[in-house]
C-alpha cells in the first residue's frame, strides 16, 4: 500500500519509512524543510510538503494513501500540553481525511505506568485523562476515531527508544550528568524503566499498519524493565564519573524537569504485541548501546 508517514525523518520515524519501503509498500512522507525533503527522496520515499501545524499538507497527504502511520510530535517541553492537544487535533485530520473509512492509521502514544506491576496492552487510561496526563490526548484523539467507525490502532514506543542518533532522554542524561559531574538515580534507584531499539520499534508500527485491527494498541518495547540505577551506572561507567544515589528532595536540583520522568516507575509488557504481531525484537539493548560507546561518537 501507500503510506504518508509524519515525523518521517525522525529517530522513530526515519526506520518506519526504511521499514516500510523494505516491505515492499510507497511511501509519502511529510517535510517541513528542504534538507528532510532531500532525506526521503534519498531513501526512495516521496514528499509531501507541510507540518502539523498545517491541516492542509496533513490532509493532502492522508488522501493521496492508502494507509497513515504518525509518529510526528513537537518535542516543545516548554509547550508540552499544547504539543498532545496540537496531536489530538492532527489525529482528528488525518483519520477524517483518508478516503478509505476502512484504511488503516496507526498513531503514538506512550506506556503507561500501572502502579505495583507491567503495563499491559490492555490497560486504557482513565475517562478524561489528558486533563491530568497531557499525553493520554493522541489516545482519546484514536478512540474518537474508533467510535466513528475508522480502523486506528496505537503504537506504544518505550520511554527510552534508543540506538545509533538519539537524542531523547539518555542522551539528556547524559549531558546532565557530565555538567553534574556524576551519575546520579533517586532513591534507592530500584524504579525501572522500559526500553526499545528504534529499529525494533520500527517493525512494531509497520506490522500494526497492517494488522491492526480498530482500538488495538501494540507496545514497541523489547526490555520490560530496567532498574534506572542500572541505567546511571552504565552512563557513570561510560563517562568515567562517579555514580550517586539522591535524595528525592534533591532530585529537581541534579535534574531539572527531568526528575519526574528520572524518577517514575514504569515496566511494561509486550507479550501480547509479541503474540499478535509475530514480532521479537533483535536489536542491542538500552545497557548494550551505552557500553559500546554509540552515545559518546
Amino acid at each position: 500500500m501507500k503510506v504518508f508517514v509524519t515525523g518521517a525523518t525522525g529517530f522513530i520515524g526515519s526506520a518506519v519509512v526504511r521499514e516500510l519501503l523494505g516491505a515492499g509498500h510507497e511511501v509519502l512522507g511529510l517535510a517541513r524543510s528542504e534538507a528532510s525533503a532531500a532525506a526521503l527522496q534519498a531513501a526512495g520515499a516521496e514528499v509531501q510538503r507541510g507540518a502539523l501545524e498545517d491541516p492542509a499538507s496533513l490532509e493532502a497527504g492522508a488522501r493521496a494513501c492508502e494507509g497513515i502511520v504518525h509518529t510526528g510530535f513537537v518535542h516543545d517541553f516548554s509547550r508540552y500540553v499544547e504539543a498532545c492537544e496540537l496531536d489530538r487535533r492532527v489525529i482528528a485530520t488525518l483519520g477524517s481525511a483518508l478516503r478509505d473509512p476502512h484504511a488503516p492509521l496507526v498513531v503514538t502514544s506512550g506506556t503507561l505506568a500501572v502502579p505495583g506491576r507491567r503495563a499491559t496492552e490492555d490497560d486504557r487510561h482513565e475517562a478524561d485523562a489528558s486533563r491530568r496526563a497531557p499525553r493520554a490526548a493522541s489516545e482519546e484523539a484514536a478512540d474518537a476515531l474508533v467510535q466513528q467507525g475508522r480502523r486506528v490502532g496505537v503504537v506504544r514506543p518505550s520511554p527510552s527508544v534508543h540506538g545509533e542518533g538519539d537524542h531523547g532522554l539518555v542522551p539528556m542524561l547524559i549531558q546532565i550528568a557530565k555538567e553534574r559531574g556524576a551519575s546520579a538515580y533517586i532513591g534507592d534507584g530500584t524504579n525501572r524503566w522500559n526500553a526499545v531499539h528504534r529499529l525494533d520499534a520500527a517493525r512494531v508500527f509497520v506490522r500494526a499498519l497492517e494488522r491492526a485491527t480498530p482500538g488495538a494498541r501494540f507496545h514497541a518495547v523489547a526490555e520490560p524493565e530496567i532498574p534506572f540505577r542500572d541505567i546511571a551506572a552504565a552512563i557513570g561507567e561510560l563517562l568515567h564519573l562517579p555514580v550517586i544515589g539522591l535524595r528525592p528532595d534533591d532530585a529537581e536540583a541534579h535534574f531539572g524537569w527531568l526528575a519526574w520522568m528520572v524518577a517514575r516507575d514504569g515496566p511494561a509488557s509486550s507479550a501480547l504485541t509479541q503474540a499478535a504481531l509475530d514480532w521479537t525484537p533483535s536489536h542491542p539493548t538500552l545497557l548494550d548501546d551505552l557500553a559500546s560507546g554509540a552515545y559518546v561518537r
